[in-house]
């Protein structure tokens, strides 16, 4: 039963990408997938294309997908190693979510930081005391690494 509702998100994914999000097999393995996402408009991500990374276990759909970013990001809920702070893919994970709904997620998270519930607590100070700082440096590290990625 995984194994038909993988294909079915798969396929889902391939011919529907949600805007700004672009999924691919990673290594030809149909349980890891190499995602493109833009960074949203208006926001210190604009311009930019994240790579992330996102595996399906074993146990998917009943344990949630683990993401995470391979590109650089100055973001409270996203550590440096590229973790990903979001309540979907921990604690409120249900079956009925899909791999869609975790990347635009994902992609929502990028236009509101959640400083209160960080993953990476410097960020999140920067972000609580001088939000406008913070997202200069944010629209700096975009600059550096990932307006160079391209969506295709």
């Amino acid at each position: 039963m995984a194994s038909k509702r993988i294909l079915k998100e798969t396929e889902s994914l391939a011919t529907d990408s949600p805007p700004g999000i672009k999924a691919e097999l990673f290594f030809g393995n149909d349980r890891h997938f190499k995602i493109h996402m833009q960074g949203p408009d208006c926001t210190p991500y604009e311009g930019g294309v994240y790579i992330l990374e996102l595996f399906l276990p074993e146990q998917y759909p009943m344990d949630p997908p683990k993401v995470r970013f391979l590109t650089s990001i100055y973001h409270p809920n996203i550590d440096k190693i590229g973790r990903i702070c979001l309540d979907i893919l921990k604690d409120k994970w249900s079956p009925a979510l899909q791999i869609r709904t975790v990347l635009l997620s994902i992609q929502a998270l990028l236009s509101a930081p959640e400083p209160d519930d960080p993953l990476d607590a410097t960020v999140a100070n920067h972000f609580k005391t001088d939000r406008q700082g913070a997202e200069k440096l944010a629209r700096e590290w975009n600059q550096m690494f990932a307006v160079c990625n391209k969506m295709d």
